[in-house]
């Protein structure tokens, strides 16, 4: 193991309660309604198609980038009231650097988003920085996890990627990483190279190099 690469939203922080608010809040002005079973569709997923879901619930006749802008602005604003991270984050960060791996924060959130958690989380804990503005595929796809390794000049099959919902461990598994998965909103089965805990306070460096064959 030579990096470990985090998703951010509902693994790194504890924004996926967020977004619920603000995904509400956009759909009612949009005339429409919203509840936890439209949330569970869109974890995960990119702004595009979190938009896209939203216009097909609402039937509102909005332009796309209009919306976007509003589900920015409502991010925006709530992240500014404080960022919370998710229990163990902070430890292993600190624990990943100590031992001299590679790190990168891979995640489906636009670059806006992704610099104001990193202006408090620290952006020097990261070697690369994979956002939703920087592929043309998102997760499930594998392009993130390709291109944050292709960053750090490692295959694939070096880093181990940690995430939270289905949609990110699916693009990472498929870009060949090893994957710990700790769910939030929705489930995820263990499987062949894949390591489910409950907290990432359940997990260190010793145990994700334990996720490595011995050559």
């Amino acid at each position: 193991m030579e990096a470990v690469l985090f998703d951010m939203d509902g693994l790194l922080i504890d924004s996926e309660q967020l977004w619920y608010e603000v995904e509400t809040e956009v759909a009612e002005r949009l005339g429409g309604t919203w509840g936890r079973a439209h949330q569970k569709r869109l974890v995960g997923g990119s702004m595009r198609s979190t938009v896209s879901y939203i216009l097909e619930v609402t039937g509102a006749d909005v332009a796309p980038e209009v919306v976007a802008g509003w589900m920015l602005e409502g991010m925006r604003s709530r992240l500014a009231e404080g960022i919370e991270l998710m229990p163990g984050a902070d430890e292993l960060l600190t624990e990943v650097r100590a031992a001299g791996l590679r790190t990168g924060l891979v995640t489906s959130s636009g670059r806006v988003l992704a610099d104001a958690v990193l202006g408090v989380v620290g952006a020097d804990r990261f070697d690369v920085v994979v956002t939703g503005d920087d592929v043309t595929r998102h997760k499930p796809d594998p392009e993130p996890y390709l291109r944050a390794a292709r960053l750090l000049g490692l295959p694939p099959g070096r880093c181990v990627a940690l995430e939270d919902s289905p949609n990110g461990v699916a693009a990472a598994t498929a870009a060949g990483c090893r994957v710990v998965a700790v769910p939030s909103v929705l489930p995820v089965e263990e499987a062949p190279g894949r390591l489910v805990v409950g907290s990432l306070k359940e997990l260190s460096v010793y145990r994700l190099r334990g996720l490595f064959p011995e050559p």
